[in-house]
């Protein structure tokens, strides 16, 4: 399960983010097919949660990595993180998920500050056996955003947030992300 939580508030309008991240996250997507060929065992399906005034799925199904498409987000609104957390963790519970399965990867990308209790939405995440063994990744997007809640998100200080100051960067960790990590994650453990 490699799920996208996508930040589509106002701020990422500027500076064409919105419009890099959806570049980013279509030009990846030939990458994740290629890593998802390679471990025939392991089934990659793909989901995407976009927040703003709210959260709401974009793609609410889990989607095989073949058959994903990617829709392009826009921005508006507030930043509701802990909204997308709470949806989140929703889907990590044991069902709908089986209590056997490769750790889920959850790749939140962001350019800002929660507006909401984001607090209880990551711990509502944390509550869930998968939400802790998940591998949670941050991107953060421009220069406005909270290093200290991205962290957070993360859950491990051996692993930073990566900083995306520029679309090509944007575009490196996406990439990076949804290959590097999604092969370490649906490797089985020796």
């Amino acid at each position: 399960h490699f799920i996208w939580i996508a930040d589509c508030s106002g701020s990422m309008s500027v500076d064409g983010k919105i419009q890099s991240l959806n570049t980013a996250i279509r030009e990846a997507l030939p990458h994740m097919r290629d890593v998802a060929k390679e471990n025939p065992n392991a089934q990659v399906l793909v989901r995407a949660v976009k927040f703003s005034s709210g959260a709401q799925w974009h793609v609410s199904q889990p989607t095989d990595v073949e058959d994903f498409q990617w829709t392009d987000l826009s921005a508006d609104g507030v930043t509701d993180l802990g909204k997308a957390l709470k949806m989140v963790a929703d889907q990590m519970k044991i069902p709908p998920m089986t209590d056997r399965a490769l750790p889920p990867v959850l790749v939140l990308v962001s350019d800002g500050q929660p507006t909401d209790d984001y607090a209880s939405g990551l711990q509502e995440l944390m509550d869930q056996p998968w939400g802790k063994k998940a591998v949670r990744i941050a991107i953060a997007i421009g220069e406005d955003f909270d290093l200290d809640i991205l962290q957070k998100f993360i859950g491990h200080q051996e692993i930073k947030p990566l900083l995306a100051k520029n679309p090509e960067a944007l575009v490196r960790h996406i990439k990076w992300v949804s290959t590097a990590v999604l092969k370490s994650a649906s490797a089985p453990a020796s």
